[in-house]
């Protein structure tokens, strides 16, 4: 193997532990964040998701939005969820089913202004709301 090609798969090593602690202490985050929703008994609700094509549809989980603009949630089962999908006409008539994704600790990390932020900031102000 090439010294550019073991660099690279070096760097590629490094990036994949970086992601994986990121994504373990974000969990941790979401963690805390349903228990301590759960034992105030702050009650979820029925998620609904937002298509690409901005139609509002039904979807097949409980949980507590996270922000504002409700395009992301902590489910009830301790699961990170974004909330704008794809989808089709029959997902507008029968709903879409989430798929979970792996928490990242900066929100939408290179957005807008106000459209990004830490993690434990959009989890504790949810929590300061009720």
């Amino acid at each position: 193997m090439s010294q550019n090609a073991e660099d690279a798969r070096r760097r590629l090593e490094l990036s994949q532990s970086h992601a994986r602690g990121e994504t373990a202490a974000a969990q941790k985050l979401v963690d805390d964040f349903v228990r301590e929703m759960t034992e105030r008994g702050i009650p979820t609700e029925r998620l609904r998701a937002r298509l690409f094509s901005g139609q509002e549809v039904k979807t097949d989980k409980r949980g507590w939005y996270i922000r504002k603009n409700k395009s992301l949630a902590i489910g009830e089962d301790g699961n990170y969820y974004p909330l704008v999908v794809p989808g089709s006409l029959m997902d507008r008539l029968r709903g879409v089913r989430l798929q979970a994704a792996p928490p990242p600790l900066v929100v939408n990390r290179g957005g807008r202004d106000g459209e990004s932020g830490d993690l434990a900031e959009f989890l504790a102000k949810r929590l300061a709301e009720g």
